[in-house]
């Protein structure tokens, strides 16, 4: 299964998460490098490098909700909570803070 979410930092696109049967890639954007605008995460520094992992990349995870929020994003989207990709993909979208994560399907159709 191959699923991807467009990064935005304060608004502006920097850069793609994937998942494939491999593991978790995030990659920035070129055009994000090239204006000279900050890193998402001080654990994840501009560069034309990808950042892989097999398990879902911390600072990604960490955007997840945890405790109650958890279970009512398991109970309402029916995600298994180990699915991190699709709770990340399902909502990630309006997080909180500077980051957040638009699935690119969902993208596509709108």
């Amino acid at each position: 299964m191959n699923r991807k979410g467009k990064v935005f930092f304060h608004d502006k696109f920097a850069g793609i998460i994937s998942e494939n049967e491999n593991g978790y890639l995030f990659e920035y954007d070129d055009e994000y490098i090239s204006q000279n605008l900050p890193s998402i995460s001080l654990t994840l520094p501009i560069t034309r490098k990808s950042f892989s992992s097999k398990t879902m990349l911390p600072f990604f995870d960490g955007l997840i909700p945890e405790g109650w929020l958890l279970k009512i994003t398991e109970d309402s989207w029916k995600i298994n909570p180990k699915d991190r990709m699709g709770l990340l993909l399902a909502v990630c979208k309006d997080s909180i803070g500077a980051v957040s994560i638009v699935n690119v399907e969902e993208n596509e159709n709108e």
